[in-house]
């Protein structure tokens, strides 16, 4: 399904710690909508340290697979 929504540019820092977790299949596994929210919502952080957070609790759920925004997920 597509999104009628602005779609969220990957950028090659999320990638680079996708990749080297070995979490690019986890996360092109999640719906599309997922993804785009996962990357607005890392990017809009105004500080660093917040970007980083976000990013690791992304991480952290896709290598869990059962969690969304810390919320039970079912894919």
């Amino acid at each position: 399904m597509a999104l009628t929504r602005q779609i969220n540019p990957m950028p090659d820092w999320i990638r680079n710690e996708l990749v080297s977790r070995g979490l690019v299949g986890a996360y092109e596994g999640r719906p599309d909508y997922q993804r785009n929210d996962y990357l607005g919502w890392i990017d809009r952080a105004k500080l660093a340290t917040t970007r980083r957070k976000r990013l690791d609790q992304m991480l952290d759920e896709l290598d869990r697979g059962d969690v969304y925004m810390r919320m039970a997920w079912h894919g």
